[in-house]
Parts: C-alpha cells; sequence; structure tokens
C-alpha cells in the first residue's frame, strides 16, 4: 500500500466544499498507527485496497488486529469516515482474520454476504481497529462477525459469510502468525 499521503484536493472539489458549507479539512492529523503497539503494513498486490489503504496489523493475545488511520480520502462531505470505507475495512477485516488462523489459512475467502451496524461516527483522523472471530466453517462457507472500534468505543458491528475458495499460489497477503 503506499505511504503516499492523499494528494491535495482539487480547485474544483474545494469549490464544491465551499458551496456546501463545509470548512476545509485539517492538514496537521497524524499520520500511520499509533506508536509503539508493533503495527505493521498488511501488503496486497496492487488494487482497490492498496490505493483506500494502508491497512495495518498485529497480533496479541487475543489473536489479530487490524486498523486504519482515518485520512481525508476516507471521509464523506461531513469529515466522518465514509460508509464505504468501512464497508471496505470490514470486507477485508473478516476474511483477512480467517484467513489468519487455522484450517483456513492460504485460502481465497470471497464475499457472499456483508452487513454493517454503523454505531457512531469515526472523525477524520481516528485509529480504527477491528477485530473478528469465524463462528462456523462448512465444508464451503465461513461464518464471521466482528467489531471495528476508536479508543475502546465500538463504531460497527459487522458480520459477513465468506466462500472457502482456492488455495493461494504462493503466500498469502495475510498477516503471519509471527
Amino acid at each position: 500500500m503506499s505511504d503516499t499521503p492523499t494528494p491535495a484536493p482539487s480547485p474544483e472539489s474545494l469549490a464544491a466544499a465551499a458551496r456546501l458549507g463545509m470548512p476545509p479539512l485539517p492538514t496537521d492529523l497524524p499520520t500511520g498507527p499509533p506508536d509503539g503497539q508493533g503495527w505493521r503494513r498488511f501488503i496486497t498486490p496492487p488494487g482497490f485496497v492498496e490505493h483506500n489503504g494502508p491497512l495495518w496489523f498485529r497480533r496479541d493475545e487475543q489473536g489479530m488486529v487490524m486498523g486504519l488511520r482515518v485520512d481525508a480520502r476516507h471521509v464523506n462531505p461531513m469529515g466522518n469516515l465514509h460508509g464505504g470505507m468501512m464497508s471496505t475495512f470490514a470486507d477485508m477485516l473478516l476474511p483477512i482474520a480467517a484467513n489468519s488462523q487455522g484450517p483456513l489459512k492460504g485460502r481465497f475467502l470471497p464475499t457472499v454476504s456483508l452487513q454493517i451496524d454503523f454505531l457512531a461516527g469515526v472523525r477524520l483522523g481516528a485509529w480504527i481497529e477491528g477485530r473478528a472471530q469465524v463462528l462456523r466453517v462448512t465444508r464451503s462457507m465461513v461464518f464471521m462477525q466482528g467489531l471495528v472500534g476508536v479508543d475502546g468505543e465500538p463504531v460497527a458491528r459487522v458480520s459477513g459469510v465468506f466462500k472457502i475458495g482456492p488455495e493461494f499460489k504462493s503466500r498469502p497477503p495475510a498477516p503471519d502468525a509471527t
């Protein structure tokens, strides 16, 4: 994922923001994960997730945690995390958590169904963290749930069903246990 900052807004988008009465977005916000917690970048092949990240992960005694720093490209006109970006985060969190453990490691897990309950807004500059758990694995499907939070407070409840796809030809793009 790119470490390049969000591109500066175009004159046209600044004019549109002014017409809507939106204040300018701050430029002195934190970037990247919180220091000292062992976060590592989640590396994906080029494409949608690379463009919309970067995503971060770490492991603790409870398992894998995924994180994202909300920057200007992730927010709606009110300066809150866009629902589409929260959906993208959830759609990565659930299968990556499944893929980082047990018999699902190394499998492609395409989304069959994804549900999100938005519990609270997330402001520009916030650090979000998500945890997920496998509820059930059948011969062809994985059922999961998770919570996304900011500063220990839940902001989204997510659940999904994923098809158990083929094995990746090489090391899967998922966090290692180390």
